[in-house]
C-alpha cells in the first residue's frame, strides 16, 4: 500500500515546523505587545453557523462532516443537493476564524469584557484547488477587537501589520478600501442591489484582468451600461488624499459612499501621524469577496515575491447579529502563515540559527563518560542551553557527522583527562577550535 496524503494537505519536518514557530512566535509576540488575549474554537462548528457568512462561492468551499450512525435513513436523494445536504451533514470543518468567533463572541458575551480583543492561531479548511501558495488546510492568525466603532481600531491594525512584516524584513504593501465606498458605487451606477456579484467580480481584477472581471459582471447580470460607469473604480489615481478628494467630489449626494470616504480620509490621517514604514496605499479595486465585511478593508501583498495576498481583514458591524447579538461592532486582521513561510524561504530571510536541533551534543564514549555527561548535560538544559548526549557510544567519526547534520554548533569531548579534572572540552564545529573548561566557563560560552 503507497503511503500518502489528501491534496492540499502537508507533513511538516521539523526544520519546518521551527521555522513555523519562528512565524507563529513572531506574530503572538507583535498581538500580546497591543493587548490581544488568545482564545481557541473547536476545528468543527455547526453547519448553521457557517452556511451563508461567506458568499456563494465560499459555501461551495466548505468542507461538510457526514452524520455519525445511520445519516442516509429516510433521507430523499432525489431533491436537490442543498436540500439533502443540511440532513446528512450537520457540522462542517471551519471555514475561517472570524465567523467561529462571532458566535464566540455570542455564546460567552457574559464572560467578556466589551471592548474585546483576541488573538487565534488555528488551521482552517477549505475544499480549493491546491496550487502554490493556497493549500486545502493551512494556519490563520487573526487578531479582532469588538464592541468598539473607534477608527484608532483600524490604526492599530495597520501598526501590527507594519510591525510583523518589519521584523520578518519583508517589502510589503498594504492595500486599503471601504465598503461604504463600493456600496456608493453601486448605487451611484443604479445597482444597489448587486453589491455582492460587484465585490465579487471586483476581487479577482489581479487574477483574472479587467476584461474577464468586465465578462462576469455581465453574466452576474450588470447591464453594459452600468460596467461601464465602474470606470471611476478602474481609473482613479493619484496619491490617497487625492482619491479621496476625487471620491468627495464623486459622491457629494450619496450618503453612504461619502461616510465611507469620511473613514477613509479619518485612517489615512491616522496612518500618516503614526509614521508607518511599509508602503500604503488607498485601492478602489479592492473589495475582499467575504460578506461580511462593512467599512475598512485591508489586504497585504510582498513587493518582492510574485504571491498572492499574505494578509488581509476589515471591518464588520454586524457579524454577531446572525447569532441574535445585534449593532457590535468588529475589525480584524488575518495573517497567512502558510504564504508567509513560502515568501520568507524564496526570499531567504528565516533566522540561520533555527535549524539548530540542539547548541550542543555530548559525545558517547562509554558507560563511565556517559555517566560523566549526563551529571553536566543536566545541568547545562538548567540554565536554559539545548542539550543532547549521543545515545549510543558509536565511532567518533559518526557521532560528528550527525552533529553536522543536525547543525549543531558545539559538540562535549569527555575522556579520562576530563574526568580526572572535573572539566569538559568543548569543540566549536564552525572553526575547529577547542577549550577545555569547567562548567560554569562552558555555560557562559554557550549563552
Amino acid at each position: 500500500m503507497k503511503c500518502s496524503i489528501p491534496k492540499g494537505t502537508r507533513d511538516f519536518m521539523p526544520t519546518e515546523m521551527a521555522r513555523r514557530n519562528y512565524i507563529f512566535d513572531t506574530i503572538r509576540n507583535v498581538f500580546k505587545t497591543y493587548g490581544f488575549e488568545p482564545i481557541e474554537t473547536p476545528s468543527i462548528e455547526n453547519l448553521s453557523t457557517l452556511m451563508g457568512k461567506y458568499g456563494e462561492e465560499g459555501d461551495k468551499l466548505l468542507f461538510k462532516v457526514l452524520n455519525s450512525g445511520d445519516f442516509m435513513k429516510d433521507v430523499d436523494f432525489s431533491q436537490e443537493y442543498h436540500k439533502v445536504a443540511p440532513k446528512i451533514c450537520e457540522r462542517g470543518l471551519r471555514y475561517d476564524l472570524t465567523v467561529p468567533f462571532a458566535r464566540f463572541v455570542v455564546q460567552h458575551r457574559d464572560q467578556i469584557t466589551f471592548p474585546f480583543r483576541r488573538f487565534q492561531i488555528q488551521p482552517v479548511w477549505r475544499a480549493d484547488r491546491p496550487q502554490k501558495g493556497r493549500y486545502r488546510e493551512f494556519y490563520q492568525c487573526d487578531a479582532d477587537m469588538i464592541g468598539s466603532e473607534s477608527l484608532l481600531n483600524e490604526l492599530e491594525l495597520v501598526q501590527m501589520v507594519d510591525e510583523v512584516f518589519h521584523r520578518f524584513g519583508i517589502n510589503v504593501c498594504l492595500k486599503i478600501n471601504n465598503r461604504k465606498v463600493l456600496a456608493g458605487i453601486a448605487d451611484l451606477i443604479g445597482a444597489p442591489d448587486k453589491l455582492v456579484d460587484i465585490t465579487v467580480a471586483i476581487d479577482k481584477l489581479d487574477k483574472i484582468g479587467l476584461e474577464n472581471v468586465q465578462k462576469e459582471l455581465a453574466e452576474r447580470g450588470l447591464t453594459p451600461e452600468q460596467i461601464q460607469a465602474l470606470n471611476p473604480v478602474f481609473e482613479l489615481n493619484g496619491t490617497a488624499s487625492e482619491k479621496i478628494a476625487q471620491l468627495q467630489t464623486l459622491f457629494a449626494n450619496n450618503e453612504t459612499g461619502l461616510k465611507g470616504t469620511e473613514e477613509l480620509a479619518t485612517l489615512f490621517s491616522y496612518i500618516e501621524a503614526a509614521g508607518i514604514r511599509c508602503q500604503v496605499e488607498l485601492d478602489l479595486t479592492l473589495a475582499r469577496g467575504l460578506n461580511y465585511y462593512t467599512g475598512a478593508i485591508f489586504e497585504v501583498k510582498a513587493l518582492d515575491v510574485a504571491m498572492g495576498s499574505i494578509s488581509g481583514g476589515g471591518r464588520y458591524d454586524n457579524l454577531t447579529g446572525i447569532f441574535g447579538m445585534p449593532n457590535v461592532s468588529g475589525v480584524g486582521i488575518s495573517f497567512g502563515a502558510d504564504r508567509i513561510y513560502d515568501v520568507l524561504t524564496e526570499l531567504e530571510k528565516f533566522p540561520s540559527d533555527l535549524d539548530q536541533s540542539a547548541k550542543v551534543l555530548f559525545i558517547n564514549f562509554g558507560p563511565a563518560e556517559q555517566a560523566y555527561c549526563i551529571r553536566y548535560a543536566a545541568q547545562l538544559r538548567a540554565a536554559g542551553i539545548s542539550t543532547l548526549i549521543y545515545p549510543d557510544s558509536a565511532k567518533m567519526k559518526k557521532q560528528m557527522d550527525f552533529a553536522n547534520k543536525k547543525l549543531i554548533p558545539y559538540v562535549i569531548i569527555v575522556g579520562e583527562n576530563e574526568i580526572a579534572s572535573n572539566s569538559l572540552t568543548i569543540k566549536n564545529m564552525a572553526t575547529g577550535e577547542q577549550q577545555t573548561l569547567d562548567i560554569n566557563q562552558v555555560v557562559s560560552l554557550l549563552k
